[in-house]
C-alpha cells in the first residue's frame, strides 16, 4: 500500500451504551472516524438500572452488555474495521477509566442511547469524560431502533 493510502496509528476508543441496527446506520462523520482510526477497540458498559445497580442485581445487564458488544464488534468488522473490545465494569465512567488506561487511546468515541432513552449513568456522562480524561471525544446518539445521529 503506498504511504499516502496507509491508516495513521490513531487508536480509536469506542464506548458503546447502544448498538446501531446495521453498520450503514453510522452518521457519516462516525463513519469517516473509524475509518481513519489504525486501532480499535470497543467497551460496553454493563449499565444496570439504578436499583439493580443499588441491590448488586446485575447479571442481566451484564448480559445484555455481551449481546451489544458481539453486535457492535460485528458492524465495525462487516465495514473493514480490525477491533477488538471487552464488556466493561457496570459504572459507565469507571468502564471508560479501565478502557483508557488500557488501551491508551487517542481519541474517544462515544455512541450513547437517545436523549429520552438514557440511563441515569449516562446523564452528565459527556462532560465527565471531557473533564477526566483531556482527549479528542465525538459523540453520536443511537435510537431505539438503532438508528445513530450526530
Amino acid at each position: 500500500m503506498p504511504a499516502s493510502r496507509q491508516k495513521p496509528n490513531m487508536r480509536l476508543l469506542v464506548v458503546s451504551d447502544a448498538a446501531l441496527a446495521g453498520a450503514d446506520q453510522l452518521p457519516h462523520s462516525v463513519r469517516a472516524l473509524i475509518d481513519a482510526a489504525g486501532e480499535l477497540y470497543v467497551v460496553t458498559p454493563s449499565l444496570p438500572g439504578r436499583a439493580s445497580w443499588i441491590a448488586d442485581d446485575v447479571d442481566d445487564p451484564r448480559q445484555v452488555a455481551e449481546e451489544r458488544l458481539v453486535a457492535v464488534l460485528r458492524n465495525m468488522r462487516s465495514i473493514g474495521a480490525r477491533v477488538s473490545g471487552r464488556t466493561g465494569d457496570d459504572t459507565a465512567l469507571t468502564a471508560v477509566g479501565d478502557a483508557v488506561s488500557e488501551f491508551q487511546p487517542d481519541h474517544i468515541l462515544l455512541a450513547l442511547r437517545s436523549h429520552e432513552h438514557a440511563n441515569w449513568q449516562e446523564k452528565g456522562l459527556i462532560e465527565e469524560i471531557s473533564d477526566r480524561f483531556s482527549l479528542p471525544l465525538t459523540t453520536y446518539a443511537i435510537d431505539p431502533r438503532g438508528h445513530g445521529s450526530s
